[in-house]
């Protein structure tokens, strides 16, 4: 159940940070946003501020913003019997959809005729009766509600996504993934400052009965050399240990300005099922601001690189293995959530900023397939045509769906049945 609820937490904030770059952006640029959902499926609770609807929804796995758009799915059809709620300059504010056995308090109308991009008018017959054709004018900022009871605003042309320029477009389309990749910067600076600082050259305990403390070295020792081979970091002093593989070795140390030498061999130790050798010693932690600081930095600048390089590893090996849904991001997540709360944080930094670079990727059906139609028509210097654009996010889409299939089911069979 802990794993659960930290996988859910965990994806939730991934969801939550990734729309919220969409949603602030394309307000930004003056696109209305008609819902902010986290969440996918049947609505669970929903809250309106103007101009947008707020929804949580009952499948945790998702969300998305819904921009104002030509293809809404709250078209409103000939023949269709819908409740009309009028101001007091009897312009149409409210416009029921939802065939509710509870509808709004307002006026029946069968639907004839509707516009709500341009003209903003609606006509039909009231009551049901065919001698009543009557015609309203809608306000610009009238909401309806579908037949899934949520209530949204109107998407007038003005507030269209396809009606922003280029740029905006451009800006509203990536700003998801870098807000993943901030958060993920965020956070590893966060994490920073939960764990002890960076480790020094400078020696903290000496194991009792291990190799160090038989060849007398004494804490408050600070080492220069391995070998000969001059130390700047404690990381330098593990590798040179290690890489001994069990052989002598000479560590060259100071203390109180007094330089001596000594020979040891390192012990064999086993630390996650793999053989590693180490002296026993531990390091000083470097608890400064500014240490702290740069090791959180430093870490996710790696992280960023480490991911690039592995983005680039599968378009040259691809393998299904390389991949993880959300079966295998659950399992990992249920495995850290055993490891404390600064492992959570680190495994949250690292899967933000890796989701935010995926999603960069010049591919139909993500973010950065978006962004590379908004390259395209820069350079154009005119949109691509909506057919074109249709079918190339169709065809993305269905691949995209295929692969998501594909990686669900092997991570299904890596970490639950193999």
């Amino acid at each position: 159940m802990k794993g659960i609820l930290i996988f859910l937490v965990v994806f939730g904030i991934l969801v939550f940070v990734h729309e919220f770059g969409h949603f602030i952006v394309a307000k930004k640029c003056g696109i209305l946003v008609r819902e902010f959902s986290i969440g996918m499926g049947p609505k669970l609770f929903q809250v309106r501020r103007n101009p947008t609807t707020y929804t949580i929804r009952w499948l945790p796995l998702g969300g998305y913003v819904r921009l104002a758009s030509k293809d809404d799915d709250t078209t409103l059809a000939p023949g269709m019997r819908v409740v009309l709620q009028l101001n007091q300059q009897k312009e149409v504010v409210r416009i029921d959809a939802s065939e509710s056995d509870v509808p709004i308090a307002g006026i029946p109308l069968q639907i004839t005729k509707v516009d709500l991009v341009d003209a903003l008018l609606i006509s039909g017959y009231e009551n049901g009766e065919e001698d009543k054709l009557v015609t309203y004018h809608v306000n610009h900022d009238a909401t309806i509600i579908d037949q899934s009871k949520t209530e949204l605003i109107i998407a007038p042309r003005d507030t269209q996504f396809q009606e922003a320029n280029v740029w905006q477009k451009l800006a509203t389309n990536v700003a998801g993934p870098l807000m993943n990749i901030i958060l993920g910067f965020v956070v590893f600076l966060i994490w920073t400052f939960t764990v002890p600082g960076p480790a020094t050259t400078t020696i903290a305990e000496v194991l009792p009965n291990s190799p160090a403390a038989n060849a007398q070295i004494e804490a408050g020792s600070q080492i220069k050399a391995v070998n000969g081979h001059k130390i700047n970091s404690f990381a330098q002093v593990s590798t040179a240990i290690n890489n001994s593989k069990g052989k002598k070795v000479t560590v060259t140390l100071t203390k109180d300005a007094q330089k001596k030498t000594v020979s040891l061999k390192p012990n064999p130790v086993e630390v996650q099922g793999q053989k590693v050798y180490q002296i026993g010693i531990g390091a000083k932690g470097d608890e400064r601001v500014g240490a702290k600081f740069k090791r959180g930095w430093d870490t996710a600048v790696s992280t960023t690189g480490l991911i690039f390089q592995a983005v680039g590893g599968l378009f040259r090996h691809f393998s299904l293995n390389k991949l993880s849904g959300p079966v295998g991001i659950y399992s990992q997540t249920s495995q850290v959530s055993q490891m404390g709360f600064t492992y959570i944080l680190a495994f949250l930094a690292m899967i933000s900023i890796n989701l935010g670079i995926v999603n960069l990727i010049p591919i139909p059906g993500l973010d950065g397939g978006k962004f590379l139609l908004n390259i395209i028509e820069i350079f154009r210097g005119k949109p691509i045509s909506e057919n074109h654009e249709a079918m190339v996010e169709l065809i993305g889409f269905g691949l995209l769906l295929i692969l998501i299939i594909a990686v669900t089911g092997n991570d299904i069979y890596r970490y639950f049945i193999k």
